[in-house]
């Protein structure tokens, strides 16, 4: 069954396009508050959406609050505290979800690092730690609750970035950023969020819940503060703007046509084949690692 839907201007010459119903559906963002985060929010709540806006700290998350509360109302929107570095506070954060017996149509995992060198607070390089492993938990652990309110969505904000990753060595991500820049460990992550999206379409056929990858474009989103100067202004200088990069999470999170389309990926709304590395295999065994690293 299909949420109701209604015609939005189409793209890519393909006429009407056919976008979920937002009013009355819920949809939570991790790092709304900032970046392609906020714009999606912004966005969604716009079309009718409760958002719940997901990350570490009320005070940095309290402009978007503000922003989407003055706009639509106190009932738009809703913080949860969520630290993806922190494996407790995933747990202590999906509960807090859950405890509210709320609904859940839409989760949109994009909240990520890039250019930072380190660990997690439970010992994972750290852009794998918070890009993949800290969303696995958040996102296995509101399954129940996404298939309770089917249909749903889990929108996985990867990146192109994938293309350039080798594979996930099992080992690597248990270790320090080894690269002076975290950039080949970053397309390590984002490797890992393809994967995960296509493990999890494979292991919850028939749920009512479809998941999609997505690269949202080369975007100068806070992402990128911790690149090492001058790689940043460099970089940042060839990049598109927030609201831009929305424009494919909000097409994965509300286009009527993608959802029997599952686990597949998605570029300037558009599928789009992923790396040739993104194999069953490769996200079977990370699918099992990760439940591992994660279990309490």
């Amino acid at each position: 069954m299909l949420l109701p839907g209604r015609p939005m201007p189409g793209r890519h010459g393909h006429g009407e396009q056919m976008t979920l119903d937002l009013e009355g559906r819920t949809v939570l963002i991790t790092g709304a508050n900032s970046g392609i985060g906020r714009a999606t929010a912004v966005e969604l709540a716009r079309r009718g959406a409760r958002v719940h806006v997901a990350c570490r700290s009320r005070a940095r998350a309290q402009p978007v609050l503000d922003e989407i509360a003055t706009a639509h109302g106190p009932d738009a929107v809703s913080f949860l505290a969520l630290d993806l570095s922190e494996l407790a506070s995933v747990r202590a954060g999906a509960e807090a979800y859950i405890s509210t017996g709320e609904p859940l149509h839409v989760l949109i995992d994009n909240a990520g690092v890039a250019g930072e060198r380190g660990l997690t607070a439970d010992g994972f390089e750290l852009a794998f730690g918070i890009n993949h492993l800290g969303h696995f938990l958040f996102t296995t652990m509101l399954l129940d609750t996404l298939a309770r309110s089917a249909p749903a969505r889990v929108v996985v904000v990867a990146s192109d970035a994938h293309y350039g990753a080798r594979g996930v060595d099992f080992d690597a991500v248990r270790r320090r950023t080894s690269s002076l820049t975290g950039l080949r460990e970053y397309g390590v992550s984002k490797l890992c969020n393809v994967l995960f999206a296509q493990e999890l379409a494979r292991r919850m056929p028939g749920a009512g819940v479809t998941t999609y990858a997505l690269h949202p474009g080369v975007i100068a989103s806070d992402i990128w503060r911790h690149l090492p100067w001058p790689v940043e202004p460099v970089v940042k200088r060839f990049m598109r703007p927030t609201e831009q990069g929305a424009r494919t999470p909000v097409y994965c999170a509300t286009d009527l046509g993608l959802a029997p389309a599952t686990g597949r990926y998605y570029d300037d709304c558009a599928e789009r084949p992923p790396s040739a590395r993104a194999t069953p295999e490769l996200a079977a065994a990370l699918w099992e690692h990760s439940e591992a690293w994660v279990a309490p």
